[in-house]
């Protein structure tokens, strides 16, 4: 009985998402650089057009 309800709380804490401040950080760091890269993409693609 127990052993059963310890289980039952270990699989509760694993399923409850905790974001961590560094988790957050870098994603948000890593969407900028992708749109930056997008950006730098389209420009170069629009200069090259232009000449």
């Amino acid at each position: 009985m127990k052993k059963e309800k310890k289980q039952k709380q270990q699989e509760k804490v694993k399923k409850t998402k905790h974001y961590d401040k560094g988790q957050i950080f870098v994603k948000v760091m890593a969407g900028i650089l992708a749109i930056l890269m997008l950006l730098a993409t389209a420009s170069t693609l629009i200069y090259s057009l232009m000449i």
